[in-house]
């Protein structure tokens, strides 16, 4: 595959509607052509402990940011015509799904494609596991900001490109 969006979703809450940032990366003929990084005014609009842990993200940091719709409407002319690549694409299709239903919004029926089955298809148990820091160094990435959306986005695009 070389054309596609690489697409990443944080979550405030256990609800996957509950968008807080986004990030996106699009790949053009093999390489990396734009990205986008955006906070979201999560819906419903709280952060649960979990979620809090494992990105950093507050109240505070989304109270002023834009709604899902302003902010997927910068998002739609960036990824227009390309497949979704996401690890653990199940996660983040259904973000996407759920917000597209809580907003009103016609979801389009993205096609997406998961790097985290393709490193179990590909690195089988030669890892010691297929979370998206571990298969990006297999991948020769270097994921530093692990669990920021840009970051992550940035890290499956890298894998995608090495394995799919």
């Amino acid at each position: 595959m070389r054309d596609f969006a690489a697409i990443d979703f944080e979550t405030a809450n256990g609800q996957r509607s509950s968008v807080c940032s986004v990030g996106v990366v699009v790949v053009r003929d093999g390489e990396v052509t734009d990205s986008f990084y955006s906070l979201i005014h999560p819906a419903p609009n709280y952060y649960s402990w979990f979620c809090r842990q494992v990105h950093g993200l507050c109240d505070c940091d989304t109270c002023d940011a834009p709604l899902f719709p302003e902010v997927w409407s910068k998002v739609t002319p960036l990824i227009e015509g390309l497949p979704l690549v996401a690890h653990n694409a199940r996660f983040d299709e259904g973000c996407l799904r759920a917000v597209h239903e809580h907003y009103g919004m016609t979801y389009p029926e993205y096609l997406f494609f998961d790097t985290l089955q393709a490193s179990r298809n590909t690195f089988g148990r030669s890892l010691a596991n297929h979370q998206l820091h571990t298969v990006a160094a297999a991948c020769g990435h270097c994921l530093e900001a692990h669990h920021h959306a840009l970051a992550d986005a940035e890290a499956c695009a890298a894998i995608a490109i090495r394995i799919l």
